[in-house]
């Protein structure tokens, strides 16, 4: 295999959800594999509807990810190279003007839905003379620019697809210029991957159709074709299709929420796959797992339960060193014995600062038989304590009181922790310590 370039292409009109994630980390994951390169690329010629501040909210969301491009470019600075492909276009009689408003095309559409026909661009545009094109300009219309597609069948061989084709006399002429000289996504995102030599194209399957045409735009322009796949599209749990308007569903707000961020790659490309949804502990593990091939031709439902599920029990196997900087800027200046003893009672990392103060104190405990608890202090041995300590007490608690099973545990559970319930306290009681401990079962604060 050619040493994979990849890319993905967000444009910074909203902020990224779970559904971009699958085409982005399938693209970075892929690369990451086989030892390639990865191109962040804005897809920002829409003026309009373009901002800056989603423009840092991708990069923010690529490194809550964990992703790193190896580049990255804005298509607003690089409007000179698409004002050049379009001039050879127009000089090799495949971009020719058309001067219908968007009124009058949507009357064209329903007109030929009305009689049965497909909604296709009549080529009104390529039969006018040079006379009516100049009255129409004179009128004060300004043209938009179609690629004239040869009607021939497109092949290809997909990375997810297997052999795909799309006839392209059933399409509309694309428009590759608007009335005000800007561009749609089509030219700029076909003279990037050229220009910048990506090696392959992995994107959803809703761009099959529009994979036909920039193949056709590529060979007019004389480049090599890139590789290209498309994978099934991430629904809601209902079938409904992902947007960004579903602000719970964005990866700044699942960042927010507490979510994890290798929970949610893991979730992105593994549903819908023949490979099960499981917890991994870096993204290397997960680059190992991500095959193209595997990823199934049904739409891929995801369901934000499974994601809440997928996250805690990610964070249950993380190792310290994962998450020792992040307990930090949480006021936790945690250890690794402490890190193992509470992980796997956390949904999320943040709860880890309950059972800090668990640890650290002051703490009101539950004492409800103080002679059980005074009797219990008597036996609480020297220390140093370890994991062994525990057991040994709660055998000598039981053989002094008789007391046994949740009649033995719960009433020092709720003593040392002011809880009924919790890690084990094997793990808890050499972190709590002797003179905490002691007191807690005196009923004092500690």
């Amino acid at each position: 295999m050619t040493t994979p370039f990849v890319r993905t292409a967000p444009s910074p009109t909203g902020y990224l959800h779970i559904g971009n994630a699958r085409s982005l980390m399938f693209n970075w994951l892929f690369a990451r594999r086989h030892g390639g390169r990865f191109l962040l690329r804005y897809d920002d010629t829409d003026q309009a509807r373009s901002k800056p501040e989603f423009a840092d909210a991708i990069a923010e969301d690529l490194a809550w990810l964990g992703v790193v491009p190896d580049a990255s470019i804005k298509q607003s600075e690089r409007i000179a190279l698409y004002d050049a492909a379009a001039e050879r276009l127009r000089a090799a009689g495949r971009l020719y003007p058309c001067y219908e408003s968007a009124d009058e095309l949507d009357r064209k559409r329903k007109r030929q839905l009305a009689r049965g026909l497909p909604p296709v661009y009549d080529r009104a545009g390529l039969k006018l003379t040079a006379e009516e094109r100049a009255r129409l300009e004179a009128e004060g219309r300004k043209p938009h620019w179609r690629f004239l597609l040869d009607w021939e069948e497109i092949g290809w061989d997909d990375l997810v697809r297997g052999p795909s084709h799309v006839d392209c006399a059933s399409l509309s002429d694309t428009v590759l210029v608007r009335e005000d000289g800007t561009y749609p996504y089509t030219l700029p995102s076909v003279v990037d991957d050229l220009d910048m030599g990506i090696t392959h194209v992995i994107r959803g399957e809703d761009h099959v159709t529009n994979t036909a045409v920039q193949i056709q735009i590529m060979q007019a322009l004389g480049g090599a074709l890139p590789t290209f796949g498309h994978h099934n599209l991430l629904t809601t749990a209902s079938g409904e299709g992902l947007s960004k308007r579903l602000g719970h569903l964005s990866l700044r707000g699942l960042r927010e929420s507490g979510i994890e961020s290798l929970a949610v790659a893991a979730l992105a490309v593994l549903t819908g796959s023949s490979d099960a949804v499981r917890p991994v502990s870096s993204l290397d593990e997960l680059a190992g797992l991500v095959d193209l091939a595997h990823v199934s031709r049904a739409p891929a439902k995801f369901d934000e339960h499974e994601l809440e599920a997928l996250s805690a029990r990610t964070l249950h196997q993380l190792d310290f060193a994962a998450v020792e900087e992040r307990l930090k800027q949480l006021g936790i200046p945690a250890s690794e014995p402490f890190w193992l003893a509470v992980r796997g009672n956390l949904a999320r990392l943040s709860a880890a600062k309950d059972w800090w103060k668990v640890i650290e104190g002051p703490l009101e405990p539950h004492v409800a038989d103080k002679a059980f608890a005074a009797q219990a202090a008597e036996l609480l041995p020297p220390e140093p304590f370890d994991q062994t300590t525990w057991k040994s007490w709660t055998q000598g608690v039981a053989a002094a009181t008789g007391a046994k099973g949740k009649a033995l545990f719960m009433p020092l559970r709720q003593a040392l922790t002011g809880l009924d319930h919790g890690p084990e306290l094997a793990q808890l009681l050499p972190l709590i310590g002797r003179e905490k401990a002691l007191k807690r079962l005196q009923g004092e604060a500690a």
